[in-house]
């Protein structure tokens, strides 16, 4: 079983997501007396808003943390930021990740592209050796099927 998140997109998430909600709780803190020349004042409810406006934007950063690839003998499941697939290998003619590419993906038998979301150029090494990893899985599928693998 082979598990793949990426790792420099999750730190530069969290702390995104941390700096963001500190920002607007020292907004909200600072929202105090008149609104200016009119009769407005902030009220206790402006405070809490704007306290949930950041805890919503980091929600939504940290949504770019949820990306993963898990592997097995079976099949492949991959979750990117807005959806999940779940593909036998007998669907998939290989793993690919192209020189220049921002992260890798599947091709599949039908000649779509499925983008692995978990799989970062920005993680080196790490990220390559996922590949490999998900490349030898795909191979001993193949050859179980007494099959050659596709090019």
């Amino acid at each position: 079983m082979i598990r793949l998140k990426p790792r420099r997109i999750r730190v530069v998430c969290w702390a995104s997501a941390i700096a963001l909600l500190v920002v607007f709780s020292l907004v909200a803190t600072s929202l105090t007396g008149a609104t200016g020349e009119g009769y407005g004042t902030f009220q206790r409810g402006d405070q809490v808003a704007m306290v949930g406006l950041g805890v919503l934007g980091a929600l939504g950063i940290l949504l770019f943390t949820r990306p993963r690839v898990e592997a097995d003998a079976r099949g492949v499941r991959v979750r990117n930021i807005l959806g999940s697939y779940e593909l036998p290998w007998e669907v998939v003619r290989g793993v690919r990740f192209d020189r220049g590419a921002p992260w890798a993906s599947l091709e599949l038998h039908d000649d779509d592209l499925l983008p692995m979301v978990a799989l970062q150029a920005a993680d080196k090494e790490t990220a390559v050796d996922g590949v490999r990893a998900l490349r030898r899985l795909h191979q001993a599928h193949l050859t179980g099927l007494g099959g050659t693998p596709a090019r």
